[in-house]
């Protein structure tokens, strides 16, 4: 099958129609991709910021069609509209059981470019080809574990619903579950990319007072407003954290760090008040670290959480996320600003690194 296919740093992908994939195995689902959004944690493998091993086929934001059922799958039948997630929980384990579903073993795919099982489905010219951040949906079909499919209307558009995949739930989620914003709220989004303004709706949703966006681009700041975001800073001419003060008295309830920079992290820190959150949403590269005083941190009790895609559970998350895209509380159709064929990958990359548009979705059929 046709498949677009990273190699190594430094090299472009190239896009080869001899990619070899298995059929699904018990739990397993086979699916028809027919789109895919370009993420930056795609091209934080490409760069070299996560290390990964090639050939590894990327692409996790996606939406399909289900055309084969692996032996055991009750859930989803042949024909059924799917989103995929890289969270696969299983559903059973000690962190599920406790609502930590974003951090099951099972979800651990997104780093280890294989199956839950520890399993490739891909191969091309014998070798073994990985499955880039657990989902591999750069590529005409995908096998995935049948938990990381969910199911939608088949009236919803797939080129759009694809984003629910990974910003949306990242976004979002980080405000919804992780943070649990509270009515009336100040927030402060650091980074206005795709994942920032799903945390600006997110908060929005929430009932947040004050949304804040920080990001350098102008055209990014002016987007955010339209999505929601109540003041803006330009941190290539205001102090962020100064700004923040002068806007909540205090410092922000909570400051979401939606860029992958340790720096913004601290930034993040020293913006919220007393007793506030700052949450890690961006990826930053694995050899940065965040550097605070423990003890400033013990008198403020000022708390720094993690969040991995949003804190979400597909089958719980992905339904809600649909139903506030129907209700009209969520606007996904102006997050898509580019649509390009699998082709056209190389260029895709290359507007999500200059931070042309918010999302580019590849239609692959």
């Amino acid at each position: 099958m046709r498949a677009a296919l990273f190699s190594q740093v430094g090299v472009p992908l190239e896009v080869v129609d001899d990619v070899h994939l298995d059929s699904p195995r018990a739990g397993e689902v086979r699916v028809r991709v027919v789109a895919c959004g370009v993420c930056h944690s795609d091209l934080s493998v490409i760069s070299g910021t996560f290390p990964s091993m090639g050939p590894t086929v990327l692409g996790h934001e996606a939406a399909g069609v289900v055309l084969e059922l692996g032996e055991g799958v009750t859930t989803l039948e042949v024909g059924d509209h799917v989103i995929l997630t890289p969270n696969a929980a299983c559903g059973t384990c000690t962190y599920c059981i406790r609502g930590l579903q974003s951090v099951c073993a099972s979800s651990m795919v997104i780093a280890t470019s294989m199956l839950p099982d520890g399993t490739s489905r891909l191969s091309r010219k014998g070798e073994t080809v990985f499955h880039g951040l657990g989902v591999a949906a750069w590529a005409d079909e995908i096998v995935v574990h049948a938990n990381g499919a969910i199911r939608i209307d088949q009236d919803l558009p797939l080129d759009v619903a694809c984003v629910i995949g990974c910003a949306v739930q990242t976004g979002v989620g980080a405000a919804l579950n992780t943070a649990d914003i509270s009515p009336g709220d100040s927030v402060l989004v650091l980074g206005a990319g795709g994942v920032g303004i799903c945390i600006v709706q997110g908060a929005v949703i929430a009932g947040a007072a004050q949304i804040i966006v920080s990001d350098p681009s102008e055209s990014r700041r002016e987007q955010a407003m339209r999505f929601g975001a109540t003041h803006l800073i330009d941190p290539t001419e205001q102090d962020v954290v100064s700004a923040t003060m002068g806007l909540t008295g205090v410092g922000a309830d909570v400051a979401f760090e939606a860029v992958g920079s340790a720096a913004l992290v601290e930034t993040g820190i020293a913006a919220v008040r007393s007793g506030g959150t700052t949450v890690m949403v961006g990826a930053a590269p694995v050899d940065e670290t965040v550097a605070f005083s423990p003890v400033l941190a013990m008198f403020s009790e000022k708390k720094l959480v993690g969040s991995l895609l949003g804190s979400c559970w597909g089958p719980r998350d992905i339904p809600r996320l649909v139903a506030l895209w129907r209700a009209g509380k969520l606007d996904l159709d102006a997050m898509v600003t580019s649509r390009r064929p699998l082709e056209e990958v190389n260029e895709a990359l290359a507007d999500l690194e200059a931070g042309n548009g918010l999302r580019t979705v590849l239609v692959l059929s």
